[in-house]
């Protein structure tokens, strides 16, 4: 009863007109005094093919209304919309299907992003854990070992940094400040943080003079400069690590590591990749080039690396963003 109602609503326009219709023609019979028999018969047999089509529409509208109910329960997984002939109604399915296209991929994003986060905060457990285990040792000798109780405590500032990093990169919005900034300051910041590192490992820093300024976050390139330094000392046991520009806007860094494998290069901004270097390094959790690449392209900037295996890693980063402008 409640799908009848529905249906003769959905065809009150229709039932108007044809009782006005009727009227009129009723009012003009009347008029020319036509015998009422013939007028009824006709009336009859109008009334009988009206409500054979009406049956058969009443039909189609009850299967495809349940259908439409059935896809809705299920929220458009797994039932198809009732074909139609209606131009209109088949411009809203196509609505609603690319509606549903957005939704399952915003949906399968969602869940790789999930996915991806759940991992990394795992592997960041397990990787803090060993910074920290090494200072409780040394805490436990009568002599502490200060320059390695430092060295450990500076691992655990930079997976902290790091975690943090990758929870504000994954946030609807940033605080990014964009304005001029002279490349050298931002440069030379990195460059004494991680100074003891290059004391430790006994590598030899050449920092070439970086002129000019570059339109970009301070302190998120700032970051992005530090995890590609950080890297080069990372793999770099002997020999030098060279900082540069000869083109302005763009940064070089140089290393005399042990460099990286052709099948790995084209994977080494993947999250969690770590290739054939992570092997020699278990401390890698294959995170900071994936940020860096993520920092860096926000910022409408870009990287690239050239490498090979025992001749060393050249990064270069194009700072030279015409996107931007300081505010």
């Amino acid at each position: 009863m409640k799908l009848a109602l529905l249906y003769l609503r959905t065809k009150l326009r229709l039932l108007s007109m044809l009782s006005v219709f009727a009227l009129l023609f009723l009012s003009v019979l009347t008029l020319y005094h036509l015998p009422a028999e013939a007028v009824g018969y006709a009336a009859l047999l109008c009334l009988a093919v009206g409500a054979l089509f009406a049956g058969v529409d009443f039909y189609r509208f009850a299967r495809r209304y349940r259908a439409v109910r059935e896809a809705a329960a299920l929220r458009l997984t797994g039932c198809a919309l009732p074909s139609t002939d209606d131009p209109i109604e088949a411009a809203y399915q196509e609505l609603v299907d690319a509606v549903a296209a957005d939704r399952t991929a915003l949906s399968n994003q969602s869940a790789r992003d999930r996915a991806a986060a759940r991992d990394y905060y795992t592997l960041w457990a397990h990787q803090i854990k060993t910074p920290i285990a090494a200072m409780r040792l040394i805490l436990q000798d009568e002599e502490p070992d200060r320059a390695e109780l430092q060295a450990q405590l500076f691992r655990v500032e930079q997976y902290v940094e790091m975690v943090l990093a990758f929870s504000r990169m994954g946030a609807d919005s940033t605080d990014f400040l964009f304005r001029s900034c002279p490349l050298d300051s931002i440069v030379r910041q990195a460059v004494r943080k991680y100074a003891p590192l290059f004391i430790r490992k006994k590598l030899a820093l050449d920092l070439q003079p970086l002129p000019g300024e570059v339109v970009t976050d301070e302190k998120w390139l700032c970051f992005a400069v530090e995890q590609v330094i950080s890297n080069a000392i990372k793999y770099t046991n002997e020999g030098s690590i060279t900082i540069s520009s000869e083109t302005p806007g763009v940064l070089v860094i140089r290393d005399t590591g042990i460099g990286i494998a052709p099948e790995d290069l084209p994977r080494v901004f993947e999250p969690g990749f770590t290739g054939w270097n992570g092997r020699l390094d278990k401390r890698a959790t294959g995170v900071g080039l994936y940020l860096t690449r993520q920092i860096l392209t926000a910022l409408g900037h870009t990287i690239a690396i050239d490498s090979a295996p025992g001749q060393g890693t050249a990064v270069t980063l194009d700072l030279r963003a015409d996107a931007v402008r300081p505010i």
